[in-house]
């Protein structure tokens, strides 16, 4: 009897350990950049909040810097069932889609209030289209506003001519064609080896990435034409999240909200110290010549005619609430 009731005992307490095993869902979630870029940090902090208010029944484990899977891996990652949750530069894929590089159009939105007002202009679609592909938008975090990183001094656009720019999504690499100059990819993690190898030597990125790359090591100039503020979006697999019980999924989206307005607000906090360490650090800061400035709306004009002509009545009727 003694020995029925201690397999009997056994049994039950294997049985509540396997359902407490299978009560805990883990999720692995890739990020392409720096442990110490804010975007990194946002993402922990979603993460512990998660984690909080889930008692512990949702674990996210953030993978940085690329080493989980590389920047521009990620969304396949997602879409593949690789990973669960990841964290993209939407724009990188706007060769699969023009409406995903709205927001890397040069001098459509040059600051905050005006980039939120974009990425509320182009949510519907973007999401709609993520949707397609199984991927559910959980929250954005925009870029601080992009400038030009020069070895050399530029006076107009025609200094960058032959120029070995870095490119980082089809934007970039189309603003290298209209200014003559040799468009390079390289994800964000491995700019600092192209800068060191002069694989790249001028190009345009926010002062965070300027900073975590220490890109004052090998140029010296920094020019704020503030082209445009790209997002990094937080996309989870579509079936791993429907997957959740309802109050996971809402503690989820809590902890989402949270980030995305954390996240904006630290982005505009940090743009002005980025640039302070810039500077700090013996680099010139300007806002660049009126003639570089004016180079630059001209390639600005024709980039968003030659989105619209991509994206056709759905682009123009975007922009169109975006100017009202």
């Amino acid at each position: 009897m003694f020995k029925k009731l201690v397999v009997a005992g056994s049994v039950s307490a294997m049985l509540c350990f396997g359902a407490s095993a299978q009560a805990q869902t883990k999720w692995d979630m890739p990020t392409g950049y720096p442990a110490n870029n804010f975007h990194t940090e946002n993402i922990r902090q979603f993460a512990d909040d998660v984690d909080k208010a889930t008692q512990g029944k949702l674990k996210i484990t953030v993978h940085d810097s690329g080493s989980l899977f590389k920047a521009n891996e990620i969304k396949r990652a997602v879409q593949g069932g690789q990973a669960d949750i990841g964290e993209i530069i939407i724009s990188g894929f706007s060769n699969e889609d023009p409406m995903f590089g709205v927001d890397s159009i040069p001098f459509l939105a040059t600051g905050y209030p005006a980039a939120k007002k974009l990425e509320a202009a182009a949510k519907a679609a973007t999401e709609a289209r993520l949707a397609k592909q199984g991927l559910k938008v959980l929250f954005n975090v925009p870029w601080p506003p992009q400038g030009i990183f020069s070895a050399k001094p530029l006076n107009s656009a025609a200094d960058l001519k032959g120029a070995k720019w870095r490119a980082y999504n089809p934007n970039t690499s189309r603003i290298a064609q209209l200014v003559g100059a040799q468009p390079v990819t390289i994800q964000a993690a491995e700019l600092t080896q192209a800068l060191a190898t002069g694989a790249v030597t001028t190009f345009m990125t926010s002062g965070a990435t300027g900073y975590d790359s220490k890109v004052w090591e090998q140029v010296k100039y920094y020019y704020e034409v503030n082209a445009w503020l790209p997002k990094n979006l937080v996309i989870v697999s579509k079936k791993a999240f429907d997957k959740l019980d309802k109050p996971t999924q809402d503690a989820v989206l809590k902890a989402a909200a949270a980030a995305e307005v954390r996240g904006w607000k630290t982005s505009e906090e940090k743009n002005k110290w980025y640039k302070e360490q810039l500077v700090k650090n013996g680099m010139t800061v300007s806002a660049g010549s009126d003639q570089l400035q004016s180079d630059f709306k001209k390639i600005g004009l024709t980039m968003i005619g030659d989105w619209t002509t991509q994206t056709g009545a759905e682009g123009q009727a975007i922009i169109d609430a975006y100017r009202k």
